[in-house]
């Protein structure tokens, strides 16, 4: 298994640096295939995914907000692997404490008492430490179900996959690995259904809109919020436009 993980981290570093040579303007050679698969996917929200979160909202504000706890915990050792390669001393102690804490008093991570004792939750991948250690982005990549990326996000995304230990669970199927996905998905898409109508309604090219926003998010994401972007929304809500 180890040795399948060490192969699979290769061959996405490898992805990530080709695409490194192309670079362009607007950061989008491919926009017309990238516009397709847009409005595509766009489809796929109206009639499928944004009917399941509209639905979703009726289950009672407190299992919802355990169900985020929950999956954002089962994140943590990813999280944690990521400070730890950025040297972020301080924020992978966060880390580490949020996870033991509420793996336990909160009970397998379904209530968040670390948030009370001033530990803040942050999120890291892998994406974020390449660009931390100078990979560069590639071009920007609109691809069905994942959404807006680059061949360097995706390729932290497989990483990542790796560093998960639930990856490496003989009991952990397939399956399992897609309900989370689809749950964290939905989940995603029940929080932002006013903020995606809102960007929608308001902007003149929803694309465009939403690739800037991305883009401008992820910046901010690698530098850790120091990054001063007046008036961002948090891209994090519009995850649930990719992961259906």
């Amino acid at each position: 298994m180890l040795q399948k993980s060490l192969l699979i981290v290769a061959v996405a570093v490898s992805l990530s640096a080709c695409a490194g040579s192309g670079e362009v303007l607007n950061n989008d050679p491919f926009e017309r295939s990238n516009r397709f698969m847009f409005k595509v996917n766009v489809e796929l929200d109206n009639y499928i995914l944004k009917p399941v979160a509209r639905g979703f909202l009726y289950v009672p504000s407190p299992v919802r907000r355990s169900l985020r706890n929950f999956l954002d915990n089962l994140a943590s050792p990813v999280t944690l692997a990521n400070d730890l390669f950025q040297l972020e001393g301080k924020r992978a102690s966060t880390t580490a404490l949020r996870l033991g804490i509420n793996s336990t008093v909160g009970i397998l991570g379904l209530f968040d008492p670390a948030k009370r004792l001033g530990l803040e939750k942050h999120y890291e991948d892998f994406g974020q430490t390449m660009a931390v250690w100078g990979a560069p982005e590639g071009p920007y990549l609109f691809t069905p179900i994942y959404g807006p990326s680059s061949p360097r996000e995706f390729s932290g995304w497989i990483i990542d996959w790796t560093f998960d230990p639930l990856t490496h669970d003989d009991d952990w199927e397939a399956e399992d690995a897609i309900y989370r996905y689809a749950v964290d998905g939905i989940a995603f898409r029940a929080d932002s259904l006013t903020l995606l109508d809102e960007i929608e309604r308001s902007s003149v090219d929803f694309y465009a809109t939403v690739r800037s926003l991305y883009q401008q998010n992820r910046a901010s994401q690698i530098a850790n919020g120091a990054t001063n972007i007046d008036d961002l929304p948090d891209i994090d809500a519009l995850d649930g436009l990719d992961d259906f």
